[in-house]
C-alpha cells in the first residue's frame, strides 16, 4: 500500500526540522507531501533541504495562507493524481505522534475507508489537558455525533487516513470549511456515503513550538455547520 502523508504548514520550520526525520524513521515506506502556504519563516527551504537527499519528500507551495481545508483538498488531489493508495492527514507540530501512524495505516490496509486517530475511544489519551478542556472537547464531539448521526467519538480529530475511493464518495473537493468544521463535515459525508469508518486510539499532546492555527471563528464555523446539518437531518432535508 503506497501511503502519502499530507501535512499542511505555516511557519513550521523548527518543527519540520525534527518531524521529517522522525516520520521517515517511523514509516519509511510512506511518502510525505508538505503543503506550505508561503511561510515567511523559511519552512519551504527546510523542506527543500530534505528533498535534496530524499525523493520521498515533496513540497506543494501555495501563494498565500489559505486555510487547512484548502491545503488538504490540494494535497489529496496531488496524492490521487500520483497514484497513492492511502492519504494521511497529520499535523507538523508533534501533537500527532509519527510512531502511532503505523497502527492507522494497518487499519486502512484492513479495509477501512476512513481511519480516525481517536482521543476518545478506549486506549486514547490526552495526557496534558485539563479536565475542563477535555470535557469541552468531548461535549462538542458528542453534540456533533448525536445531531448528525455519526456514531463516531472523535469527529474533530485531525490525524486520519483516507482511501482514494472514500475521498471520491465523500466529494472532498466540495468541502470548503476549515479546521474542526472540515473534519466534522468529512466525517458526516463519509457516514452518509456508507464509507467504513474505524477509530484507532492515539495519545494526543499539544504543540510545544509555534502557534496554533485554530481560532474562535473556526470553532464557531464548526458549531454553525453542525447545527444547520443537524436541523436539516431532523427535518429530512
Amino acid at each position: 500500500m503506497r501511503a502519502l502523508v499530507v501535512m499542511p504548514t505555516y511557519n513550521e520550520s523548527e518543527n519540520l526540522a525534527k518531524m521529517i526525520p522522525a516520520l521517515r524513521e517511523a514509516v519509511p515506506e510512506a511518502d510525505l507531501l508538505i503543503v506550505d502556504d508561503s511561510s515567511p519563516d523559511g519552512t519551504a527551504q527546510v523542506v527543500q533541504g530534505f528533498m535534496e537527499n530524499d525523493d520521498a519528500v515533496h513540497l506543494l507551495s501555495r501563494p498565500a495562507k489559505s486555510g487547512l481545508g484548502g491545503a488538504y483538498r490540494e494535497g489529496f488531489r496531488w496524492g490521487i493524481d500520483h497514484g497513492y493508495d492511502a492519504l494521511v492527514e497529520m499535523d507538523a507540530d508533534f501533537s500527532h505522534d509519527p510512531e502511532q501512524l503505523p497502527s492507522l495505516l494497518a487499519a486502512a490496509a484492513g479495509g477501512a475507508g476512513l481511519v480516525i486517530g481517536s482521543r476518545y475511544v478506549a486506549g486514547g489519551t490526552i495526557p496534558k489537558w485539563s479536565w475542563q478542556r477535555t470535557m469541552l472537547s468531548k461535549g462538542g464531539n458528542l453534540y456533533s455525533s448525536a445531531l448528525l448521526g455519526l456514531n463516531v467519538k472523535d469527529a474533530t480529530a485531525g490525524f486520519r487516513v483516507y482511501s482514494p475511493e472514500a475521498l471520491g464518495l465523500i466529494g472532498y473537493q466540495e468541502v470548503t470549511l476549515d479546521g474542526y468544521g472540515f473534519q466534522v463535515e468529512m466525517t458526516y459525508r463519509a457516514r452518509r456515503a456508507g464509507v467504513k469508518i474505524l477509530e484507532v486510539p492515539i495519545s494526543f499532546v499539544d504543540r510545544e513550538v509555534g502557534e496554533s492555527k485554530m481560532s474562535g471563528s473556526i470553532v464557531v464555523e464548526a458549531l454553525v455547520m453542525v447545527t444547520r446539518r443537524g436541523i436539516g437531518r431532523l427535518f429530512g432535508r
